[in-house]
């Protein structure tokens, strides 16, 4: 047990105790639903503000492989997880030249599973169209497809995805519509306008394009605030669940992990949180059996995405 510090001078530098010397929030992995895998942080555009800094030539985390992923599979049934779905992000998972099978193997081992992309170019390739009308007709209602659309404004999504990637992203979303597949949205609240407003302007949007998606529910539609590392935000104690009156049972790392493997690495490594693959103190081992650690809420992301935020990225 460490000794209480009596208070330091920064934030998020101690990861037991907060700068005013209170006792640090920690999560424990209660209820494991969810196992992410980033399928590498290569992407086939540059956002202004990407969560990861994702682009063409980004490779720090590098293409996972089918087999590691079915490694992973083999360990939840090891160690008896309930995990109910299996996620998949990056960069651009449509990069990765096994995303089909990597999705194709955890749809036969019995897990929904989710893929994230800006439903570009890299997922309206020939090939990769095939490969997910296959999934889509092999495993009906185990697949989701959830769209990285900014914004329901084309002129503010541009800005932060560059000019026509807004067009482009809707014309892989209505062959994702016109071909069946169920779409989940992941957006940014933009700083001039409310929640309540974004949700409108997304359903608004959703109407008029016939997306079969939720623009009021806050898993199917996403919507994450900006990062902006230059907005002070608190440190979160073991007291402010109870101020709060929030459990540590809701937050995402209560529920879910991430596989990444690092540029140079032997092995992949789980990671406490999607949010922070560059961060050493949440790499909490390379199993799954290592990863049921507890995780100490030491970085302002946990609080502004997760505690104060409710942000959760999936179901």
């Amino acid at each position: 047990m460490k000794d209480h510090p009596g208070g330091s001078t920064a934030k998020f530098s101690d990861p037991f105790f907060t700068a005013k010397g209170e006792a640090r929030a920690q999560v424990a992995l209660s209820s494991p639903r969810t196992l992410w895998f980033n399928t590498g942080t290569l992407c086939n555009i540059t956002c202004a503000n990407c969560y990861i800094d994702s682009s063409p030539t980004n490779d720090a985390l590098v293409y996972l492989s089918a087999d590691d992923v079915s490694d992973y599979l083999s360990q939840i049934t090891d160690r008896d997880w309930p995990i109910t779905e299996i996620a998949f992000t990056g960069g651009e998972p449509f990069m990765n030249p096994a995303m089909i099978e990597m999705a194709r193997r955890s749809l036969a081992a019995g897990f929904e599973v989710l893929i994230l992309t800006n439903a570009m170019r890299p997922m309206m390739r020939k090939t990769v169209q095939r490969g997910l009308l296959e999934l889509n007709a092999a495993y009906p209602g185990k697949l989701t497809l959830r769209i990285s659309l900014d914004h329901h404004a084309a002129a503010i999504h541009d800005a932060e995805r560059g000019t026509g990637s807004y067009d482009i992203a809707l014309q892989g979303m209505d062959w994702l519509r016109d071909n069946g597949f169920a779409m989940a949205v992941a957006g940014r609240v933009e700083f001039a306008e409310t929640e309540a407003e974004a949700r409108a302007g997304y359903a608004a949007l959703f109407a008029a394009r016939g997306y079969d998606i939720d623009a009021q529910h806050p898993v199917v539609t996403t919507l994450f605030p900006e990062m902006d590392l230059s907005v002070e935000v608190p440190e979160i104690t073991t007291d402010c669940w109870g101020i709060l009156n929030k459990s540590p049972d809701d937050v995402m790392c209560a529920s879910s992990r991430m596989v990444v493997k690092r540029k140079g690495a032997d092995r992949p490594a789980v990671l406490a949180c999607t949010l922070l693959p560059y961060e050493p103190q949440f790499e909490m081992g390379a199993t799954l059996a290592e990863a049921e650690a507890p995780v100490r809420l030491n970085h302002p992301h946990c609080a502004k995405f997760c505690v104060l935020g409710g942000a959760s990225c999936s179901a």
